[in-house]
């Protein structure tokens, strides 16, 4: 119990100043993804820490979250650099319908 207390009270100071309480460097991070990508057999540009993050922002917008709020969970200054995921979504969308139309003219 004790232990309980001054872990809370450690993260109630981090907290404050906006620290994580078990900092992790950004190479760590990634090397840590890449290896679960690896062990998990995932392969392809999407098995790298930025394809896990476009994937969370397409995710997003095909779950209706604003570009807005996007933004600021993905810590974009500019909507424009959030746009990106719309546009992939966009151009999902487009594929998709073509594909339909495909279907829809061999049927024919």
């Amino acid at each position: 119990l004790e232990l309980v207390h001054r872990l809370r009270s450690l993260q109630a100071r981090t907290a404050t100043r906006r620290q994580h309480l078990w900092p992790m460097s950004r190479s760590t991070a990634s090397r840590q993804i890449n290896q679960i990508m690896r062990t998990a057999e995932i392969s392809g540009p999407q098995a790298c820490p930025q394809g896990i993050r476009h994937s969370f922002g397409v995710a997003a917008v095909n779950a209706g979250v604003p570009l807005t709020t996007l933004a600021a969970v993905l810590g974009h200054s500019s909507i424009s650099t959030t746009a990106i995921y719309a546009s992939a979504v966009e151009s999902e969308v487009r594929e998709q319908l073509r594909r339909m139309w495909q279907c829809l003219r061999n049927d024919d």
